[in-house]
């Protein structure tokens, strides 16, 4: 009789062929989870969480698998965009004026009716500016001032940028 399939073939240690042993594929799915789960994690530190309800849930706590669980309770939930906005949940609101996406896009519009208006001491744009920044209507008078004292240190060149306007107004605005 002779044989026309290689069913139940078997190699020289035993194994029979197409298949891995069972010692074989415990130790990859080790390795494989293994690499999940410390990948993104490894040289994680407390600070490396993020903000969000996880960051609360787990806070104080600096092991591995708790900072996981931060991370993965962060991600699901999606609140660390409401915690950043809103400033809580762990996340910092932005503080400065320069950071405000609305004053970026208004300098860059109207930056030279703004140099203007800077070179006088008052005027509709440079108000605008004041109400985006959240200026207190009682500062504004001495921001226009010092604004206007320091026109050549905003406007240093006829090449600049509304980055570095809007930088340098927010320093002077915090300055003491």
């Amino acid at each position: 009789m002779l044989r026309f399939c290689n069913r139940g073939a078997r190699r020289p240690n035993g194994e029979k062929k197409g298949r891995l042993s069972m010692k074989r594929s415990g130790l990859v799915i080790l390795v494989a989870a293994c690499f999940l789960v410390f990948s993104g994690t490894a040289f994680a530190t407390q600070e490396n969480t993020g903000c969000g309800l996880g960051s609360i849930i787990f806070e104080g706590q600096d092991g591995l698998l708790s900072q996981t669980c931060a991370i993965t309770t962060n991600g699901i939930l999606l609140n660390n965009a409401f915690g950043i906005t809103s400033g809580t949940s762990n996340c910092d609101q932005f503080t400065t004026i320069a950071s405000s996406q609305k004053l970026n896009t208004f300098v860059a519009d109207n930056m030279d009716s703004l140099a203007k208006d800077i070179a006088r001491g008052n005027g509709e744009y440079l108000n605008t500016l004041a109400v985006l920044a959240e200026i207190p209507e009682a500062e504004r008078p001495s921001l226009y001032k010092k604004l206007q004292a320091n026109f050549g240190y905003i406007y240093d060149s006829d090449e600049v940028s509304h980055v570095d306007v809007l930088q340098r107004i927010d320093s002077l605005a915090t300055a003491s």
